[in-house]
């Protein structure tokens, strides 16, 4: 699609920077709305039809951790998987522009930004293809028995301890009991929770994502029940909440074992009474949802110290089901290598297509305490940053026995980012651009390394 063709949606708390993208997108694109207030991006993703958005990644909540721009671009996607969003920070750097990129974002900006480079980045966007997440079928799955699609997610599972529990999991998936995923975190419980929903007779209704450790106790029932016109100072429509979202399908609740007592009681009276109300009204929905939730806490323990209610566990937990720790199944860990190579490598046009056998040695040997998302980043951050075709053990990040990061031969994470940025110096002649491009930094970011390194 052509920029002059699209309608675009710029979401940011910050009015001159609304004010400053209106003005300039205004005479390049079709249509061009912006608002202030991220609580409305659901009707407006619902009702807008926007061909980009364009979303801010630190509101008033949250100054620079970009926690809530990830929890508003979740919300998008799930509203329209195939939405095309770039994320604008002030607080950039290759961690977080992986991380945008790796939750669903087609592109990361700066601000304050080039005029060019953003109409650049955009049209770029727009004239781009976005695969819809794939749906999961039993005939798909049999192309190659090492992989199970879950709507566009992959579970890479070679280990029998995985197959076992992918076995039992298609099988409870064929009921609407409640399962409960206990799991440390980073072992892929979201990605459980799909598969689970894409096996289930729900297959083609909405999975609904809900992070509960990411909503304060003053949001928890309007983002979960709803809220009508009025009820509070900034509802200025009826909103559905996420269980209505979820009518007739999956509504996944992350990080369950977060909720103040307080809040797992209200929980509690909507899943006995499978009913909500919204906030502001004394009407009752009624629900059909399949419920499954996840925590990485030790649950049991916790309604042994009165932290969580008992009759809630028992509520959840028809079904539990205990995702082992990577460490656990190191079977497992090439094929998740392999696989992440291969996505990256093609998602960031790298001609990195292999990996060492000496690297897979060490990475096996590794305890990978973040966990299969650990892995995932460590292979995407290596396809970015390699400058050869196959992965060797210097070109994968890692952490040491005392937590710090180290390459897979045990060298000193700052010594090797100054070897890359010295390299990177010497391949571009000292161009700074073309340097900080090839390493996936910003300009600024590389001028911040190179003064600390003495370059």
């Amino acid at each position: 699609m052509q920029l002059s063709e699209a309608k675009i949606l710029i979401i940011d708390d910050d009015v001159d920077v609304l004010s400053a993208a209106k003005l300039l997108l205004k005479r390049h694109a079709k249509a061009v709305d912006i608002e202030k207030n991220p609580q409305k991006l659901p009707f407006l993703v619902t009702n807008g039809d926007y061909n980009l958005i364009l979303l801010d990644m630190n509101f008033t909540r949250d100054v620079n951790s970009g926690r809530e721009g990830f929890h508003w671009l979740d919300r998008i996607l799930d509203i329209n998987p195939a939405a095309k969003v770039i994320m604008i920070t002030a607080y950039g750097d290759i961690e977080m522009a992986i991380r945008a990129i790796k939750s669903g974002a087609i592109d990361f900006v700066l601000k304050p930004w080039e005029n060019d480079k953003l109409l650049e980045t955009i049209a770029v966007a727009l004239e781009s293809g976005k695969d819809k997440p794939a749906v999961a079928q039993e005939e798909k799955s049999k192309e190659d028995p090492k992989k199970v699609k879950a709507s566009g997610d992959t579970i890479v599972a070679t280990s029998e301890i995985m197959r076992q529990l992918l076995g039992t999991s298609e099988r409870v998936a064929g009921t609407d009991a409640n399962v409960l995923i206990l799991g440390e975190n980073g072992t892929g419980k979201t990605q459980l929770a799909k598969h689970i929903h894409q096996h289930s007779k729900r297959a083609d209704k909405p999975f609904v994502v809900v992070d509960l450790g990411a909503l304060s106790e003053s949001l928890f029932e309007s983002e979960l029940f709803g809220h009508v016109k009025g009820a509070f100072t900034d509802a200025k429509e009826d909103r559905a909440g996420r269980f209505e979202e979820a009518k007739g399908g999956t509504i996944f609740l992350d990080e369950i074992g977060n909720l103040t007592l307080a809040l797992q009681a209200k929980l509690l009276t909507v899943i006995q009474e499978r009913r909500v109300t919204r906030v502001g009204s004394n009407k009752p929905i009624a629900l059909d949802v399949r419920l499954v939730c996840a925590t990485n806490m030790n649950i049991e323990k916790m309604v042994a110290e009165k932290t969580f209610r008992q009759d809630l566990l028992y509520r959840i937990n028809t079904i539990e089901l205990d995702l082992p720790p990577l460490r656990e199944r190191p079977e497992d860990i090439s094929a998740l290598a392999d696989y992440y190579l291969k996505q990256y490598s093609k998602k960031y046009n790298r001609p990195v297509n292999d990996i060492s056998s000496a690297l897979i040695k060490k990475m096996q040997q590794y305890n990978w305490p973040g966990n299969i998302r650990e892995l995932q980043h460590a292979v995407e951050r290596a396809v970015i940053l390699s400058q050869e075709k196959t992965l060797q053990p210097d070109d994968l990040f890692l952490k040491s026995s005392a937590g710090q990061p180290t390459t897979a031969t045990g060298f000193d994470l700052e010594d090797m980012e100054k070897t890359m940025i010295v390299k990177a110096m010497k391949r571009f002649n000292g161009n700074i651009t073309d340097a900080a491009r090839e390493l996936g930094l910003s300009r600024a970011a590389l001028y911040r390394r190179m003064e600390k390194y003495g370059l």
